[in-house]
Formats: structure tokens, C-alpha cells, sequence
């Protein structure tokens, strides 16, 4: 769920094609060749059997929707053409239902992790509508076409796959062939990456695994600790519109990371609208994105909780999404308990 770039999810999925095995290109001379490479230095670090490493690589199949999926990914829309995928009646009421049937285990993992109920509700309703899309690709298939037939991210996907024939052992007692999973390889309700189960996941419910299909208990507290090991600050502030002087100061920040004071945005002419009811401390970092929204340009004023929603998803639609989603979320909760 950085997993990355985490950004692998069911909303994606949706513009997908249909998953279909294809007879992988001709294999040329240089993935035969990075294949081999790839299974010997795995070997090698890992004390693993080399021919049972290339023995699946061989079983795979290549799939041309994940690489046509990569290509046109959902973050490419404007914020006014991303927003209503997902902040929308049905997924806010699906949301809340979801919410109150599961809201003593919720609040459970929210007391332990400081990770809001609505935040956890909102990442498992976003990425695989509660576990109903939770991918339709066998996960071996999707890392291997991506390992050795995209060149433009192989090494990022080549180290995922690597983590994924080292997802071993009683605490992950699953058959590597069967894991099924997103277009790029992510498992789970809550779409972990094999990396980010390495280092994330979490056993919830005390048997000894982790069960990221099955069990909610695992599910949600390996959502909650993603937040929390990238940093996410309980009660503060995630990001809120911007009021823009006339004379504003033009500041085009590079990435989401939160690297101007407060009082700094404010002299150069952005302040919070409406000013939050607790006031901020004028030293608290935030930064500036800049979006197509429905009816014109919108500023944003983002804080370290944003930059940590981020982490599962590089896009600040993502993030400014999986916000307000939760927002209504728990409002609705709010208004009929």
C-alpha cells in the first residue's frame, strides 16, 4: 500500500482491460539474458535454488493490458474529470455502511495507531471497493511482464519481483503461482506492493499470518501502520483550500513535501479559507498544488499528512481524493450513527 510508488489500485483497474494471457513477445537474446541475470544474483544474495527461480519465470504469462494500463493511468485525467470517480453519492454511502458494520474493530485499530477509522475505510474502498476488486491478474504474471517488457520502470519492477519469491514462510504461508492480485502487482485489499508487505504488513488478529484477503483485523492494521511508519501525525491537519491575494506571490513547488512555513506561505500571500478552528502553528510545514477543478484553478495549502497519503499513491489527486472521501465518510457516519 510506498510501497513505491505504491499506486497500484482497483480504481485504476476500473479503466482496465479485460486481463488476458498472451504469448509474450519473442523472447530476444536481452530478456533471456536478464532473466537468467535476474535468477542467478537472486540466487546468489538469497541462498535460493536457481533453476526454481527461472522454472517460474517460465510458467508466466506475458499480459499486454498491464503494460497498456501503464501506459494510460487514471492520474493523467484533471482533477475535475478525477474527482467525481471517486468522491461520489454511492462511495460515500458504501463507505459509511461499510464503516458501522465494522466500526468496534475501526475504532480499535484508530486508538492504537492514531490512523483515522474513516482514513482506513476510505484506502480499502478507493483501492479495491472493500475487497470485491482486489484484482483480477495472477501477481507472478504482472511483475514479470513488467520486470522484463517496460523498460521505463523494469528495475523499480524487478526489485518488486525479486520481494516477491522472498514472501515466505509461516507468516505468509501462500503458494507464490496463486497470488493474485492488481495490473502492477499489488495484493490485498488494501493493495500492497511484495515490498511493502515485507515491511508493512501486519498481523492484526494474532493467528501468526498475515492475511490480506481474509482477515480484517491484518487488513487494517497493515493500512494503519503504512501510515504510521511514513509518518502520519494523529489530529493534524492534512490539507485545506487556499485564499489567494491579488498580489500572491507565484511559487511552483516541486513534489509534495511540506518545506514552507506556514507564516511564509501567509507573506507571500496564501492563507487556510476557512481558518481552521484550532488555529496552526505559524511554523507548520506545508507546501502548495495547484489543480483544474470544476469551476476554475484551485490552490491547495498541503501539510505532512497529505505527503503521507502521498506515499501510497504519488499523485496529489490521489491524495486530495482519499481526503474529501473520507471527509464525507465520516460526516455521514456522523449524521446517523
Amino acid at each position: 500500500m510506498r510501497k513505491f510508488v505504491v499506486f497500484f489500485s482497483f480504481y485504476i483497474c476500473a479503466f482496465c482491460a479485460e486481463s488476458v494471457s498472451a504469448a509474450a513477445p519473442s523472447a530476444n537474446a536481452a530478456v533471456v539474458a536478464a532473466e537468467q541475470k535476474f535468477a542467478s544474483e537472486l540466487a546468489q544474495k538469497h541462498d535460493l535454488d536457481q533453476a526454481a527461480i527461472l522454472a517460474v519465470l517460465a510458467k508466466a504469462h506475458y499480459q499486454q493490458s498491464v503494460i497498456d494500463t501503464m501506459t494510460h493511468p487514471a492520474e493523467a485525467k484533471p482533477w475535475k474529470e478525477y474527482r467525481p470517480i471517486f468522491v461520489s453519492e454511492r462511495r460515500i454511502e458504501d463507505g459509511a455502511a461499510f464503516y458501522r458494520e465494522h466500526a468496534a474493530l475501526l475504532r480499535q485499530v484508530e486508538a492504537a495507531t492514531g490512523v483515522p477509522a474513516e482514513l482506513l475505510v476510505t484506502i480499502v474502498g478507493v483501492e479495491t471497493n472493500y475487497g470485491r476488486n482486489a484484482g483480477r491478474y495472477h501477481v507472478i504474471d504482472a511483475l514479470t511482464t513488467l520486470a522484463f517488457y517496460y523498460p521505463p520502470r523494469q528495475e523499480f519492477f524487478r526489485a518488486e519481483l525479486a520481494q516477491l519469491f522472498l514472501l515466505r514462510g509461516p507468516s505468509f504461508p501462500y503458494a507464490l503461482e496463486e497470488l493474485m492480485g492488481s495490473y502492477a502487482g499489488a495484493m490485498g485489499w488494501g493493495q500492497f506492493m511484495p515490498s511493502s508487505i515485507a515491511q508493512f504488513a501486519r498481523d492484526g488478529d494474532g493467528d501468526g499470518k498475515i492475511d490480506l484477503w481474509n482477515s480484517l483485523p491484518d487488513i487494517f492494521a497493515s493500512v494503519a501502520n503504512y501510515f504510521v511508519a511514513h509518518g502520519w501525525q494523529k489530529g493534524g491537519p492534512v490539507a485545506l483550500p487556499a485564499t489567494v491575494a491579488a498580489n500572491a506571490r507565484n511559487i511552483e513547488p516541486e513534489g509534495l513535501t511540506p518545506v514552507y512555513p506556514l507564516q511564509q506561505l501567509a507573506e507571500w500571500g496564501y492563507t487556510p479559507d476557512p481558518t481552521p478552528a484550532n488555529p496552526l502553528d505559524p511554523l507548520t510545514p506545508a507546501t502548495l498544488i495547484t489543480l483544474e477543478g470544476a469551476t476554475g484553478r484551485e490552490i491547495w495549502i498541503t501539510f505532512a499528512n497529505f505527503y503521507c497519503i502521498s506515499r501510497y499513491n504519488r499523485s496529489p489527486l490521489y491524495s486530495l481524493a482519499v481526503l474529501q472521501l473520507s471527509q464525507a465518510i465520516a460526516a455521514e457516519v456522523a449524521s446517523a450513527p
